[in-house]
């Protein structure tokens, strides 16, 4: 592997690009979900995000008269600056022009450019209040997206029993959705994946999973309502997150959960979210959420003479269902749940309660394996917290401390703080024993479940001049029992350093360094036992993007990784890409097109890079081995009712035989995908 030489023409593309005209950067949270797929989440499908930043450019948010719970659906605010900007209209009035924002305390110039396509402050078209009138003037959406890997995987070619997939390749995506405002809206949404088989076999009636939703908001005492699926966003995660939620990234001040309570869900997962009905209800000052669900999950079970019948060992999250060993768990397990909260919130101040109930028709029992020694099982859940916050001028702070049915204690507790306008400092803990556990729990930790876990986080935001920003973290964590793959009470630390530069409207570099320090395993074949080291994982990125005019962009990255365990076994990484975007104004046409080079030792030091994709999606791939990938995505609106796009993917491995692993795999050096999708607005 030679890096230099691509980091080379990276630093001419660099110097090409300090020149070009002004134009404000494309907003983007990418690097938020690369995190999540790193940290080993995987690629989430909750659309949700993207569907939202669809409505907002559609339906901007006016400042003027938008309430905190609406400012903090903006991904782009953090606490302070919401409150500030509540404090700031209480103070002086309503805003006269956007520009007025740079003298709101805590709002950057960077932070604006970002909520301006979001955002308004003119005067509010009528809304009707009454649900007939809702259903009578709003838009209807109907989406169809299909797509395919065009080469053959083994599982539609092997003979191995019950692993033959059953259906064809093609993925196929139908979505219809009503939406009036943010004030109403409901739709139907089926999904087959790769493999499933359709209108036969076990999906008879067509699709494997079927989602359903209508979702009412602001009809008197009522402030939403949730008929069919929906999610459930409690406190800071501890017992109840079913949203979308980010951990550690660059926004260091991103570390408090924000969303409402309750939420349509209008995603194709197949797993994080509620099937009922949800309400919420508010009066003055208090508010309060009840909600009831009954539905059916795929899980692994199996016959436990000690617990006089059949078990679950785990729940399956994935949602695919293409082979007879596939369909034999699916819909195996039924939960109901039910819970709620009740919320009082005074100024600058909130306080609230918090409860969730589990039913299941098996007992949850994890395998029998040391580090699942704590875990309990059972057929019945329940979990309890509280949670806060406070804001005094320019200090927020905020927690949870949560209970489960044990009794075990919890808690996070965390602080934002704007020293000036010039530093941001942000403070989390959290202390969640061994035994802990929460069904749907998803807080801000280093593990993918709030449990077994101590950690202090914290970050500062330090802007030294305009268009320059330091961004740094540091996370310090122990496990007080054992983890998978981990055969010791463990600790570590993950170290962030963050360059920001704008040098002018059109052009930002970002460079990043990351080092993280975790207690992993030795690998069996070289010890007795597997006795855990302390593996260092290192990184370094650095992205230029630019727009050299109005309709035309340009973004490069070159990223290195170092993974090293204790001598053993040291891999390393290189990836490189370019960008061009095009996307002429009052034209009906764009495109992207990416063209990516990669090269690393082995799975350890693979590399996630954000893709963009067709309208209201979004790929996160992780790359290792050698290789070259390219992807062309098109657009084209048929007028203002019909839009189609075309993505063309496509992934050559040099010199390899096969691609992917398990049933997925794939005889040859390429990966190529097809995606198609047409939508109509009527």
């Amino acid at each position: 592997m030679n890096p230099f030489r691509f980091a080379s023409v990276f630093f001419f593309l660099f110097l090409l690009y300090i020149n070009v005209s002004a134009q404000e950067l494309p907003v983007n949270n990418e690097q938020q979900l690369e995190n999540l797929a790193d940290e080993g989440q995987g690629e989430t499908e909750d659309e949700s995000w993207m569907q939202d930043i669809e409505q907002y450019k559609k339906n901007p948010v006016n400042l003027n008269l938008a309430e905190e719970e609406e400012l903090r659906q903006l991904r782009w605010l953090n606490e302070l600056q919401v409150t500030s900007l509540i404090s700031y209209r209480k103070l002086l009035g309503a805003l006269i022009s956007l520009y007025e924002l740079q003298a709101v305390p805590g709002w950057d110039i960077a932070t604006i450019r970002k909520l301006i396509p979001f955002i308004t402050i003119a005067m509010p078209l009528k809304v009707t209040g009454e649900i007939s009138g809702r259903l009578k003037t709003g838009e209807h959406r109907v989406l169809l997206r299909l797509s395919q890997v065009l080469e053959k995987s083994k599982g539609y070619d092997t003979v191995e029993k019950g692993s033959r997939y059953r259906g064809s390749p093609q993925r196929m995506l139908l979505r219809y959705r009503y939406e009036y405002r943010d004030l109403l809206q409901y739709g139907l949404l089926g999904d087959k994946d790769a493999g499933e088989s359709f209108f036969k076999g076990a999906q008879r009636f067509g699709f494997d999973f079927y989602s359903f939703h209508f979702f009412v908001r602001k009809l008197g005492i009522v402030e939403s309502l949730a008929i069919g699926d929906f999610t459930i966003n409690m406190g800071q995660g501890l017992i109840h997150w079913q949203g979308l939620a980010f951990k550690k990234s660059s926004e260091i001040t991103a570390v408090k959960r924000q969303s409402p309570v309750l939420r349509p869900y209008r995603s194709a997962g197949e797993f994080n979210f509620h099937r009922g009905v949800g309400i919420t209800l508010k009066k003055g000052n208090w508010s309060s959420t009840l909600f009831g669900s009954m539905r059916q999950l795929s899980a692994n079970t199996q016959t436990d003479s000690a617990a006089g019948g059949e078990v679950v060992t785990s729940i399956l999250t994935g949602g695919l269902h293409r082979s007879d060993n596939e369909l034999a768990d699916r819909l195996s397990l039924r939960q109901i749940s039910m819970g709620g909260n009740i919320r009082f919130k005074k100024k600058q101040w909130h306080a609230g309660i918090n409860g969730v109930y589990y039913l299941f028709s098996l007992p949850l029992q994890k395998r029998e394996e040391p580090y699942n020694f704590y875990a309990r099982g059972g057929k019945r859940w329940v979990n309890m917290s509280a949670d806060y916050s406070y804001s005094i001028r320019n200090l927020h702070l905020f927690g949870e401390t949560a209970a489960d049915k044990e009794g075990r204690i919890a808690f996070l507790h965390g602080m934002l703080l704007t020293v000036d306008g010039t530093v941001d400092l942000s403070l989390l803990h959290r202390y969640i024993p061994a035994a802990y556990q929460a069904v749907n729990g998803n807080a801000f930790t280093e593990g993918s479940s709030p449990s077994n876990e101590h950690g202090l986080f914290a970050g500062m935001v330090i802007r030294p001049a305009v268009g320059w920003k330091i961004d740094a973290y540091m996370d310090l964590y122990r496990f007080p029992w054992l983890k998978y793959q981990v055969d010791a009470p463990g600790r570590g630390a993950d170290y962030l350093l963050q360059l920001t530069c704008n040098l002018s409207k059109q052009v930002e570099i970002n460079s990043r360094l990351r080092v993280e320090n975790k207690l992993a395993n030795m690998p069996a074949n070289q010890t007795a036992s597997n006795i855990p080291v302390m593996i260092r994982k290192q990184g370094w990125r650095t992205q230029v993007s630019s727009r050299l005019s109005r309709s035309t962009t340009i973004r490069t990255r070159v990223e290195m990784i170092w993974y090293d365990k204790k001598g053993l076994n040291p891999e390393s990484g290189f990836l490189f890409f370019a960008d061009w975007l095009y996307k002429p104004l009052l034209r009906p046409y764009g495109a992207a097109v990416r063209l990516q080079f990669f090269e690393t030792d082995g799975y350890n030091a693979r590399i996630y890079a954000y893709e963009n994709d067709v309208a209201f999606s979004y790929s996160i791939p992780g790359f290792y081995d050698k290789g070259f990938r390219y992807y062309l995505n098109l657009s084209y609106d048929l007028g203002k009712k019909i839009g189609v796009w075309i993505r063309w993917a496509q992934t050559v491995y040099p010199g390899k035989m096969s691609v992917g692993t398990g049933q997925d795999a794939i005889f040859g050096n390429k990966k190529s995908e097809l995606r198609l999708q047409f939508q109509y607005i009527f």
